[in-house]
């Protein structure tokens, strides 16, 4: 018996890997986040399998389920939104599971800001304009930042910004950033990226908190700070770049 740990992707069904569809379709229980992750992922489920929206349960009422199988010798497809790898209480959970000698594997998904770039139609890595990307969150009320992870501390790198469920507090954010991007740096917010109602907001540090106030989003809203949306000149990467030579482009050095 096996729990597999599977990354859902961001909301539209199809952007799950292949391998966790076929985990899924052979798990007799699948344990899934209702509030993020789509139904219809759940028609890739057994016939009669045993399937709990793990919304309103705690980790220990989580672990009893995953006891419960590991006695029937069922495999658990466990589902979480986006990507496993951040803010999906993967870690707590694989505790559990050491401590009941239970195995597990991962299989990644898509994440949310990936979703979110592919909608705003933009490369978050642009040459000479940014060549780093900083996933952070504002303080909420089931985690509490280190306090060496201020925003203010990213934002004086001027990088790109994907900053989760921070979009309560929009003000707070942007009172951070304008002292380092400037009152005229590009923001976008991307809402339920990629599901059906996905919407977007795009604007400046200057205009967005006005813009959310007439448009609000939910707190599965997505920001991203940087002038890497501006898309305007920028350098080409010397990737392509005719007279760039690399091993696999196959040309005389």
């Amino acid at each position: 018996m096996t729990v597999h740990f599977i990354g859902a992707g961001p909301g539209a069904p199809d952007l799950i890997t292949l391998r966790g569809r076929d985990l899924i379709a052979v798990s007799p229980v699948c344990l899934y986040a209702g509030s993020l992750v789509p139904q219809a992922l759940l028609g890739h489920c057994p016939k009669d399998a045993r399937i709990i929206d793990t919304a309103s349960m705690s980790l220990d009422e989580i672990g009893a389920e995953f006891l419960r199988a590991h006695r029937a010798a069922e495999d658990v497809a466990r589902l979480h939104s986006g990507d496993l790898s951040i803010w999906s209480a993967l870690g707590e959970q694989i505790r559990v599971l050491e401590q009941l000698s239970i195995p597990y594997t991962i299989t990644p998904g898509v994440p949310a800001f990936a979703a979110a770039a592919a909608a705003l139609g933009v490369e978050l890595t642009l040459p000479e304009v940014a060549q780093s990307l900083v996933l952070t969150r504002t303080q909420g009320r089931a985690s509490s930042m280190p306090d060496r992870e201020k925003l203010a501390s990213f934002a004086a790198t001027r990088t790109t910004l994907a900053i989760h469920l921070s979009i309560h507090a929009i003000a707070k954010v942007v009172a951070e950033l304008i002292p380092h991007y400037g009152a005229d740096c590009p923001v976008a917010i991307v809402c339920r990226a990629s599901w059906p109602d996905q919407r977007i907001l795009r604007g400046t540090l200057e205009s967005i908190a006005a813009q959310l106030n007439e448009a609000p989003m939910e707190r599965t809203a997505l920001i991203i700070v940087g002038q890497v949306l501006a898309r305007g000149d920028f350098r080409p990467s010397a990737l392509y770049d005719k007279d760039y030579q690399r091993r696999f482009r196959g040309k005389a050095q």
